[in-house]
């Protein structure tokens, strides 16, 4: 999950610092996100899911289709 949301955040050529403002939420708590430190709250992942336009299985892991079908 982890891996996920640093290749999301790095496919869409953002920051660290830009994807915490996005997610109302400190650069720091962020990076713990994706070093895996600091679990992702279900209101962080719903907010990566849609920003990334991708389903929450997809960032969990729980499936390789990126694509979100439930538009």
């Amino acid at each position: 999950m982890y891996r996920r949301i640093r290749e999301l955040r790095e496919d869409a050529d953002l920051t660290q610092k830009q994807m915490s403002a996005i997610l109302h939420c400190s650069k720091q708590v962020y990076s713990n996100y994706e070093l895996g430190q600091r679990d992702i709250p279900t209101s962080i992942l719903i907010a990566l899911a849609k920003h990334f336009e991708t389903s929450i299985d997809y960032i969990l892991s729980l499936t390789d289709k990126k694509e979100n079908n439930s538009q």
